[in-house]
């Protein structure tokens, strides 16, 4: 019997709306950023105020995670012949694992610019700083760089759900044509 596929283009819908939700706050975090002109220097101390770009980057990165799970939830859903799971040998399409590799390599270095650069924007009072008691601000375009990374590991695992899940759909086609 056919695996049924209801929920697919709900769960699709839902990583494509975390994926662009993940991007857009990556956007607006870029304009919310401290910026340079926002340093206080007394003496060797330094001051920089908290932005909005935390809270912004913090939801990206939910957003993205969220995405991501969602994303192997159904690749690693149909990775099993469906027969019994019990006792399923994992299928392993190269394109699927190429777009899962793909996918898992942009949301590490996404999520690695959006923890440290929102963990930049919180607030550095003097002489605590961000590191070493020094301030630092985040650079132009950080934030860009993690939105399209985002998009492009939003992309990359909705490919490889979708070639995994039309792989499944296509064995499964072939063992009930070859019951009949």
């Amino acid at each position: 019997m056919a695996k049924n596929h209801h929920w697919l283009p709900l769960i699709l819908s839902l990583i494509t709306a975390l994926g662009l939700a993940a991007s857009s706050l990556c956007i607006v975090s870029e304009f919310k950023r401290t910026k340079r002109k926002d340093l206080k220097l007394d003496g060797k101390l330094c001051h920089l105020p908290g932005s909005h770009a935390f809270g912004f980057g913090i939801a990206a990165l939910i957003c993205l995670f969220a995405a991501q799970v969602a994303g192997n939830f159904i690749v690693c859903r149909n990775s099993c012949s469906g027969e019994k799971r019990t006792r399923c040998k994992a299928r392993k399409p190269a394109l699927s694992t190429i777009f899962l590799l793909l996918s898992w390599i942009s949301f590490g270095i996404a999520a690695i610019l959006l923890s440290v650069a929102s963990s930049m924007n919180r607030r550095q009072p003097y002489g605590k700083g961000w590191l070493d008691g020094d301030c630092y601000v985040v650079k132009d375009g950080v934030y860009i760089g993690a939105a399209t990374l985002a998009l492009v590991c939003v992309a990359s695992a909705l490919a490889s759900a979708v070639i995994s899940i039309r792989k499944s759909q296509t064995e499964q086609g072939q063992k009930i044509h070859a019951q009949v």
